[in-house]
């Protein structure tokens, strides 16, 4: 039944004969298969981009931004040493042992090694960075974010793409890979107007991000958080599907980030969000953040963070509990209960805690949400800057009144709880809700941020069969060709993803250009 639509649409193009060709067709619009466009379209060749959503940017323009890379302007402006090859053994100092068993070297030296040009690259065509950041475990300051915002990487790739003349198609579905002779030569996608069969005469290039919204996918090799939704909706696996049907195979489908918890979004998105990322606003906000001390922008990037990120899980060893919208305690807080909230109603649960842990929530080094490098965010900042989420009363009962759950339920979950723990003894590791007043942070949701599962790939990121043998025609970069590398820490999948559709983008249109 599944190839039935599929079947359908071949059927609509001999009907109406309705064919295109280009040099290089991309799969996907966000940071990578605009990053390939882009390259493709340098090197001369006539690029189509399909993009099945109504606008670009793809997960990229929801990301925190950051790159992380070496050798950069900003390091030696700061007076850094360092090289791809420090970065390259750091890299494994965020794996255990039982990752670190998995990953593909080979396109970790990929990505270290070409890295520092591809964030030249981005300057050169108007994006904005300050850095270098600290981020443990790396030993030296690298990372560097973008200004003002992650949608800048969308903004300026699609204007570079624009002025190359890449064909840019949005709301394109492609229905499956066009193979002849055991190359794929194009791809059947109706882009609005009618299934077509899309020829190309160099390769295609998949950049449809990662499978983290994709229930069938997330079922083979993640069963366990097959019900946990993604950051980005739109990462269904389209791309994963399309390669295997022609022999491609995943590695690593097993590997995930997430799912963690994290604040729901306030009711109005922040100026930090809303901000154009157009130079006379970047280049301001680069040289304050460069040469005037962080404390003056404390308040700002709070803001930011407040709206962003996660509940740190000391809250819960501290001694914070987790309920949900009926008032009602769901999960042992200290046995993943990320699992948990996407089984609650409306997907959500709130931190509930009294006052020993609101005032230990207040100072260093207790904080409730961090950016690294960049700031930690306490309590306080909550009550300032999200009063959507922050909550406090002086009874139990108060408390539920103001976040809109029943009383009665909220006072027997934390009865139960303290009554528990009075049981336990000694040996309990937490400390019951006893003194008011009482504090709730909420709602939290639970997402997976990537899975990391891509399609096997060459280090010119040439997709592979399980025999090892290429697909010719066929390339896949960002999440769908991660193949085998893993991307801990901040400004590894951006970096990745930028670096591999360069470096596809190129190798394509040398295909094409040599059949011309």
């Amino acid at each position: 039944m599944k190839s039935e639509p599929s079947e359908r649409a071949a059927g609509a193009v001999r009907a109406t004969g309705r064919r295109e060709t280009a040099d290089v067709v991309v799969i996907g619009g966000g940071g990578s298969g605009m990053a390939a466009a882009i390259s493709a379209a340098e090197q001369g060749a006539k690029v189509l981009l399909l993009e099945k959503n109504p606008h670009l940017g793809g997960t990229t323009r929801l990301s925190v931004g950051s790159i992380t890379a070496t050798g950069t302007r900003f390091q030696k402006a700061a007076g850094i040493e360092d090289t791809p090859d420090e970065h390259f053994e750091d890299m494994s100092l965020f794996l255990s042992p039982e990752l670190a068993a998995k990953e593909n070297l080979e396109l970790r030296r990929v990505l270290v090694d070409h890295v520092p040009e591809t964030l030249e690259w981005l300057i050169g065509i108007g994006l904005c960075f300050y850095g270098p950041m600290p981020e443990p475990p790396h030993q030296k300051r690298r990372m560097h974010n973008v200004l003002p915002n992650s949608r800048a990487y969308a903004y300026y790739l699609e204007k570079e793409c624009r002025r190359l003349g890449v064909d840019i198609r949005l709301g394109a579905r492609v229905e499956r890979l066009l193979v002849d002779g055991g190359r794929v030569t194009g791809v059947l996608a109706d882009a609005g107007h009618g299934p077509a069969e899309i020829a190309a005469r160099g390769a295609v290039i998949v950049a449809s991000g990662d499978f983290s919204a994709s229930a069938e996918l997330k079922s083979e090799s993640l069963p366990h958080v097959a019900h946990v939704d993604a950051v980005n909706p739109a990462s269904t696996g389209d791309g994963h599907r399309l390669m295997r049907a022609v022999g491609g195979v995943i590695r690593n489908p097993e590997v995930m980030w997430g799912p963690s918890m994290r604040f729901k979004a306030p009711p109005v998105e922040t100026l930090l969000r809303r901000l154009p990322p157009y130079r006379w606003v970047t280049k301001p906000m680069q040289f304050a953040l460069m040469n005037l001390p962080l404390w003056m922008f404390r308040p700002f990037i709070t803001r930011f963070m407040t709206a962003s990120l996660a509940p740190e899980p000391s809250l819960l060893r501290a001694g914070a509990i987790l309920v949900n919208r009926e008032g009602k305690r769901f999960a042992d807080e200290l046995a993943r209960p990320e699992l948990e909230v996407p089984r609650q109603p409306g997907k959500e649960a709130f931190l509930i805690f009294d006052r020993p842990v609101a005032q230990a929530f207040q100072a260093w080094p207790n904080f409730v949400s961090t950016a690294p490098g960049v700031a930690y965010a306490y309590l306080k900042d909550y009550q300032r800057t999200r009063p959507d989420l922050y909550h406090e009363a002086p009874t139990i009962e108060a408390l539920a009144t103001r976040m809109g759950v029943p009383a009665s339920n909220l006072r027997e979950a934390v009865s139960a709880h303290n009554q528990r723990l009075a049981q336990a003894g000694a040996g309990e590791r937490r400390r019951g809700l006893q003194q008011g007043p009482f504090y709730a942070l909420g709602p939290v949701l639970s997402w997976i941020v990537f899975t990391e599962g891509g399609m096997a790939v060459t280090a010119r990121h040439e997709v592979l069969k399980d025999d090892g043998q290429i697909v010719p025609g066929l390339f896949a970069v960002g999440s769908a060709g991660q193949g085998g590398t893993l991307l801990a820490g901040h400004g590894h999948h951006i970096g990745w993803a930028m670096t591999s559709g360069r470096r596809a983008g190129r190798f394509a249109a040398q295909l094409a250009l040599a059949r011309h």
